[in-house]
């Protein structure tokens, strides 16, 4: 396999999981650049693997950890104002549903984040989480229990509301 053949067959769902992990379009490309970048330096290692997908997952997973650990030395977006979030209004339940999903995620700590989108993103199993993150599978439970409560939580203070 060549680093473009990997790059055209699993280059899309690399961008999908950086975009469920940052919730920034913008971050998930420099995200996935960085771990393709990485892979390609690598390549050797990366080909010798038991599976090249699940070794540049774990690439493109470490750097979106590292990111949000150096975070506070980097530039941060403006946030915007509730005048612009009336503008950018969608009629649709689904899309108002999602993005709420979407808040509640990013008020979670990096890694229950990561946790909680291995398992219901991509569907992975404890033992495939724990090998991707570098954990024990205990810790993957226990992550994702106390992510799952604290998501409960917020959605419990968050009122509910109205899309008419």
């Amino acid at each position: 396999m060549t680093f473009e053949g990997f790059v055209a067959e699993h280059g899309q769902s690399l961008l999908r999981l950086a975009f469920v992990l940052s919730g920034n379009r913008q971050l998930a490309e420099d995200l996935t650049q960085s771990a393709l970048v990485d892979a390609y330096r690598h390549w050797s290692k990366v080909v010798a693997a038991r599976s090249p997908e699940a070794y540049v997952r774990r690439m493109l997973i470490n750097a979106h950890l590292s990111w949000r650990r150096r975070r506070w030395t980097s530039e941060r977006p403006a946030e915007l104002g509730d005048a612009a979030a009336d503008e950018m209004r969608d009629p649709s339940d689904a899309v108002v549903e999602r993005e709420n999903l979407r808040t509640l995620l990013a008020g979670l700590a990096p890694r229950a984040r990561t946790v909680l989108v291995l398992r219901y993103y991509l569907d992975l199993d404890d033992a495939a989480i724990a090998e991707a993150m570098g954990v024990t599978e205990s810790a993957v439970r226990a992550t994702a229990s106390r992510a799952l409560a604290r998501l409960r939580g917020f959605a419990a203070l968050s009122p509910v509301k109205e899309t008419r």
